[in-house]
């Protein structure tokens, strides 16, 4: 179901996604400074909604110290461009319909929701060093705070 959970030291897997305007952006890209890939479950909803907006309102602090934040959901291309259009996002959001890099990074598969179990997007987060090596691993996240404390973490 999910793919091993990553830890920090680990390569980040590659990826190539298109953003909400269908274009192709790639993880090796942006080799060369630390990257934030978060996965979440579902644009336009409250949870990914206050988790984006906390990114959005952070990415000139984030910029500054050279990081670059990418989002990650199955959502399609026209779905995450209404949502970017909506809340003002202004970093990419990427679409993996296929879930290949969720299952990569270990963001899908069993989750407990209201007490139940369920199969989908585990809300992660990755920290990415310039070298293309996972600094900082976070699995199960809570949307709300989530951002304040990976700042923290970083030190910005």
């Amino acid at each position: 179901m999910a793919g091993q959970r990553l830890q920090a030291g680990d390569v980040a897997p590659e990826f190539t996604l298109p953003d909400a305007e269908g274009n192709k952006v790639s993880l090796s890209s942006l080799r060369g400074q630390r990257v934030i890939i978060y996965f979440y479950p579902a644009a336009m909803t409250p949870g990914c909604t206050t988790q984006a907006c906390d990114f959005r309102d952070s990415l000139a602090s984030l910029s500054a110290a050279g990081v670059a934040v990418l989002g990650v959901s199955p959502d399609g291309p026209a779905k995450l461009a209404k949502f970017r259009d909506k809340e003002g996002l202004n970093f990419p959001l990427l679409s993996d319909a296929d879930h290949a890099v969720l299952d990569a990074y270990g963001a899908y598969g069993e989750k407990m929701m209201y007490g139940k179990t369920s199969v989908g997007v585990i809300r992660s987060t990755f920290v990415v060093g310039p070298d293309g090596k996972i600094e900082h691993a976070y699995y199960g996240v809570k949307a709300k705070g989530h951002v304040p404390r990976l700042r923290k973490d970083l030190g910005i």
